[in-house]
Parts: structure tokens; C-alpha cells; sequence
């Protein structure tokens, strides 16, 4: 006789589900209850059940608590890592990631990718990802009343004049002419030149000149 399989899902082989996860993750990341339920696309009651089962099967409570755990999902490349050693200093490689802040993501990812003609790394939701060589410029969109600039970005560019050219041209507006701002020993010129992207964040031309 066929033993019969107990009614609802199997087991997930992780102590989290792929949605528990997800949730954890945002959590994690800094995002409030009800922005992660906005990301999903579900209830603000469905994020407090899921946060709530995590909470049980990890055996801890409260946010900051959750926010801390160090868990790695099981099908992570992470998972097979040894234990994290605590006194090998991190060898920091380059600036990775920058954020900013957009009240409109369509149109923050239609200057950044159009005007500035930066690669288009992937938009998911309101978060968008533009590469500036090796490191990424993140762009989040926040209603008004939490929207703030962010640190100015200087973009390094061979010719500063050219680029001020394109980007006047494309309709951007400089607060300055390209100036020159420092002069080196060895005769190294840097200049620079300040507009606004289309959320009102200041950005830069950089450029360094040197002598012919």
C-alpha cells in the first residue's frame, strides 16, 4: 500500500525559503516593512508573516536582531566559505558603489543611459545601476519629502572641453564653465566643471591635463 503524502508544500532544503529570504535580505539591506512590501508587491501584513516566521525558525527577535544574523543562503556561492577570520584586514580594492537619490527613475535611467551615455547595468523596480568603469552608480527613487542630494560624483573625462560641448548640447546645464583649479608640480593641469542630473543631484567633469 502507497503511504500518502501529507497535504501542503515539501520541505524547502534551506533553514529559509527563497521568500523568506528575499524578505530578510531587504530587511538586511535597511528597507523598512512597508517599502519591502511595496518592492514584492504584496501586504504590509504579508511582509510582518513572513519577518515573523523568520523570526521563529532563527530564533531571534526583534529587527535589529534579524538585521544582524550572518546567515548565507544554502545555494549561495558563499555557502561553502570557511569562518570569517578577525584579524585578516580587508584589502580594499576600489570604490564600488555610489548612491543617489531620484524622485522619477524613468527619467533619472533616461539621463544617466541617454545624456550621459554611461552603460546601463539593470533596473529593477525603482533602483537603477549605471558602471563608471569598475564602479556603479546606484540611483533609488524616494517620494519628496525624503528625497536629499547626494554627495557630488566626479566623472573623469580625457577631454573636458569636448565633454562640456556634448553635454550642452544634450540640453545639460553647467553652473560654470570648465576652470582650471590646480596646477602641479610637473606642470599637470586639473579642471573641472559642475552641472545637475535630472533629479537635481550635482555632478562633475574632471580632468587632468597634462603637459605636452
Amino acid at each position: 500500500m502507497t503511504a500518502r503524502r501529507g497535504r501542503g508544500r515539501p520541505a524547502h532544503p534551506d533553514v529559509l525559503t527563497p521568500a523568506e529570504w528575499e524578505v530578510l535580505d531587504w530587511l538586511r539591506h535597511g528597507l523598512s516593512r512597508r517599502r519591502i512590501a511595496r518592492r514584492r508587491g504584496t501586504s504590509l501584513d504579508a511582509v510582518k508573516y513572513h519577518l515573523g516566521n523568520i523570526a521563529a525558525k532563527l530564533g531571534v527577535e526583534g529587527t535589529a536582531a534579524l538585521r544582524a544574523w550572518p546567515g548565507i543562503p544554502a545555494d549561495s556561492i558563499r555557502s561553502h566559505e570557511e569562518t570569517p577570520s578577525m584579524t585578516d584586514a580587508p584589502a580594499f580594492r576600489s570604490l564600488g558603489q555610489v548612491s543617489l537619490l531620484a524622485l522619477d527613475i524613468a527619467r533619472a535611467e533616461a539621463f544617466y543611459r541617454e545624456t550621459l551615455r554611461l552603460p546601463h547595468v539593470f533596473t529593477f523596480g525603482d533602483l537603477a545601476f549605471f558602471a563608471v568603469g569598475e564602479t556603479r552608480i546606484f540611483l533609488r527613487a524616494v517620494p519628496a519629502d525624503e528625497w536629499r542630494p547626494g554627495s557630488i560624483l566626479y566623472l573623469t573625462v580625457d577631454e573636458i572641453g569636448t565633454a562640456h560641448a556634448y553635454l550642452g548640447a544634450a540640453g545639460v546645464t553647467f553652473s560654470g564653465a570648465p576652470h582650471r583649479i590646480h596646477t602641479h608640480d610637473d606642470g599637470t593641469e586639473e579642471w573641472m566643471a559642475f552641472f545637475d542630473d535630472s533629479e537635481g543631484n550635482t555632478l562633475a567633469l574632471m580632468s587632468r591635463v597634462a603637459p605636452t
